[in-house]
């Protein structure tokens, strides 16, 4: 910019030279003057710059900007405490319960999203080994204890207290000093029975009190049970009985032997003998307490019975898979998994919860845990495949084909 002044300095004629060479003068100090103040100026907004930034990364390290995990990756924003992220809960529980308790999640923590995989808790069980060396889920939610003790003794469950797990009865959740897995409800055998159907074969819900009673001639083929290498329901009966009549012996065996022959078939879910009593498709459904329950609030003709031998038995029970990265939002959901509001929902549908706060219920017995045998979950954990493999070929011809 110095080129200009000096350009016209020497073009012009030595006559002009003094006014010129006065006017330059004038003209070149105000030149420099004007540098000079840009120059002040650049460097004044040099020093405010700094200082912005300095307050920049101040204002940052008190309100931390959060990046929610999951496929999206995405930048959440300012957070004040709230968890965010994407996790993948695996499920036993119905598909109506889950759909209610996971809007009431949702309400309490809208920052998280669960996808949920839901199915019977023999499928649930067998993705989950079958997923070992690289998981999917984060956590399990509503899935037989008895499942649980087989991932937590390959080493599959990550140890986890949830905020709350204090008021769980120690009976209802893993032993460790840490817990594995924590309880959340009960759920038992039961026969849901349609008393139209029943009439017409010449008995009345009077005449089926026990396990001994499905054996009635008048029933065969027209029991249906649930398929114990799918279904927790099935599981739960069937070592019931074994337990009941001897583990080690072969008289539980003997007696599945001679229910198989009244039976019609078996299904692939814990729910569907009672739906399928309710529906009039048999006339007694092997079941559970509140599968059965839930048909007579239905209006449906159907009677529920607790077999007076004693009901086997499961925990639904939560956990933290075993992952390289453990994410947040899991530890979050299981927190609220067995938090007052979450047990006030299952209340609703069990009248046992692993905190001790059951009600009752129409369709339940005056005492509900009363009806429970001795079961021993470990036994069950540890012998479950030879149960299942022997139970397969013994009674899977008439299993119903897979869904």
């Amino acid at each position: 910019m110095l080129i200009m002044p000096c350009f016209i300095y020497i073009i012009f004629t030595k006559h002009s030279s003094w006014i010129l060479h006065t006017a330059y003068k004038i003209v070149l100090s105000n030149f420099l003057e004007v540098e000079k103040m840009k120059k002040t100026i650049s460097i004044c907004l040099a020093i405010l710059l700094i200082a912005a930034l300095g307050m920049t990364f101040t204002a940052c390290g008190n309100s931390p900007i959060a990046t929610a995990d999951g496929d999206g990756g995405e930048v959440a924003g300012e957070t004040t405490g709230e968890t965010t992220g994407e996790i993948t809960v695996y499920t036993a529980l119905e598909d109506e319960q889950v759909e209610e308790y996971l809007a009431a999640f949702n309400s309490k923590h809208p920052g998280i999203k669960v996808n949920i995989y839901r199915e019977s808790t023999g499928v649930v069980t067998a993705k989950l080994l079958a997923e070992k060396s690289n998981p999917v889920a984060d956590a399990v939610w509503g899935t037989a204890a008895s499942s649980l003790l087989v991932l937590d003794d390959q080493n599959m469950l990550e140890p986890y207290a949830p905020e709350g797990v204090e008021s769980i009865l120690a009976q209802f959740k893993s032993s460790k000093s840490v817990p594995t897995w924590v309880g959340i409800d009960v759920w038992e055998t039961a026969f849901t029975i349609n008393t139209v159907e029943l009439e017409k074969l010449g008995l009345s819900v009077s005449d089926i009190n026990s396990y001994e009673d499905l054996l009635h001639p008048e029933l065969k083929g027209h029991v249906v049970m649930s398929n114990p290498s799918s279904s927790g329901t099935g599981l739960l009966t069937v070592t019931g009985l074994l337990q009941l009549k001897g583990k080690g012996t072969e008289a539980g065996w003997d007696f599945l032997s001679q229910l198989h022959e009244n039976i019609d078939q078996y299904v692939h879910s814990g729910s569907k003998p009672a739906k399928m009593a309710g529906a009039g498709e048999c006339v007694v459904g092997v079941s559970f307490g509140y599968a059965g329950v839930k048909q007579i609030r239905e209006g449906k003709p159907v009677a529920v019975v607790f077999p007076n031998e004693g009901s086997g038995w499961d925990l639904e029970a939560n956990a933290l898979m075993k992952k390289g990265n453990i994410d947040p939002a899991a530890q979050v959901f299981l927190d609220w998994a067995i938090s007052d509001d979450a047990m006030n929902l299952y209340k609703t549908n069990y009248p046992i919860l692993a905190n001790g706060k059951g009600g009752k219920y129409e369709g339940f017995g005056s005492d509900p845990v009363e009806q429970l045998i001795d079961n021993d979950l470990t036994w069950v954990a540890a012998n479950r495949e030879d149960v299942l493999d022997k139970w397969t070929e013994k009674f899977d011809g008439k299993s119903a084909p897979p869904r």
